[in-house]
């Protein structure tokens, strides 16, 4: 339902919709972009899992709170107009978490 180049995540991404959700296909434009590493370290297989949330500050606030190691301090632009924030896979036993707010981004990160 949806193809774009993330030019500063060094990603290509392909949507496809499941029902009311997605699953977003993920292909490196190097070997030294984020996916890139994590392909060269860890082969293919599943990068990360995303939760809608209806919003993305409130949602890092309460996992900060809850001791929750963060990638992202602050919500950024993310693919389709969203907004986005990763929680570190240290605190959900290995997996990284991308959290999603749909809607406008905000035009700065």
């Amino acid at each position: 339902m949806h193809r774009e180049i993330v030019e500063d995540q060094g990603v290509e991404e392909v949507l496809l919709r499941v029902g009311t959700s997605f699953v977003q296909l993920l292909a490196a434009r190097g070997s030294e972009t984020p996916v890139g590493k994590f392909l060269a370290r860890r082969g293919e297989g599943l990068h990360h899992v995303g939760y809608r949330v209806g919003n993305v500050e409130r949602a890092l606030e309460r996992l900060r709170a809850a001791g929750v190691p963060l990638v992202d301090e602050a919500p950024r632009p993310g693919s389709r107009g969203t907004t986005v924030a990763f929680a570190h896979p240290k605190g959900f036993r290995g997996v990284l978490v991308e959290l999603v707010q749909e809607g406008s981004a905000p035009t700065s990160p």
